[in-house]
């Protein structure tokens, strides 16, 4: 199932803490929510606001699977080569040169993952500047059948600004979310 991700700036994390609370008791799950900010000592004090992770805000997993993709390009080029040098046909054999192709993947995986550390999410630098100027970010992963819901709880909410639509997280990692949450906290209390 696809969710789609609605996005929403705003300057007060009071006002973003009630729209989290109207919304889960709307029927909105928790890992539905997310607040982007760059001030995350002011929204410490906000305990009901759900956070995007300091890993989520940088493109660690993009950049990953981009230097992997290099890495998977590099990885062919070494056993292509080497079987049309007629390399292989040494006693040594594919061994060394298949040994090569695994690092080379893994040596561009490792790299496009530094780079990530270094740069923001992708899905998150067109409000670079809304979070620069202190203003913060909220979104919310709907299923098809709940978008009723949340504009009728942000019309109660005017200090929200919608800022547009994105492709949502996938349905069973949201809900594996909340099951694990649910799991743990109803089992271990």
């Amino acid at each position: 199932m696809k969710m789609t991700r609605h996005f929403f700036i705003s300057t007060d994390l009071d006002d973003l803490e009630r729209l989290e609370q109207d919304l889960e008791q709307a029927g909105i799950v928790t890992p539905q929510i997310h607040l982007l900010t760059l001030d995350d000592t002011h929204a410490d004090q906000h305990t009901h606001l759900h956070k995007v992770t300091s890993l989520m805000k940088q493109d660690i997993v993009h950049s990953t699977l981009i230097g992997a993709a290099v890495g998977l390009v590099a990885a062919v080029l070494v056993l292509a080569v080497a079987y049309t040098a007629s390399w292989t046909q040494s006693p040594a054999g594919w061994l060394p040169f298949i040994f090569l192709a695994i690092i080379a993947l893994g040596f561009f995986a490792w790299e496009g993952g530094l780079w990530g550390i270094q740069t923001p999410n992708v899905r998150f630098r067109r409000f670079e500047q809304a979070l620069r100027e202190g203003k913060h970010v909220f979104f919310v992963d709907l299923e098809p059948g709940q978008s009723k819901i949340l504009e009728e709880t942000v019309r109660r909410h005017p200090g929200v600004v919608p800022a547009g639509t994105d492709i949502g997280a996938p349905h069973w990692i949201v809900m594996w979310q909340y099951r694990l949450k649910r799991f743990f906290t109803q089992t271990f209390p």
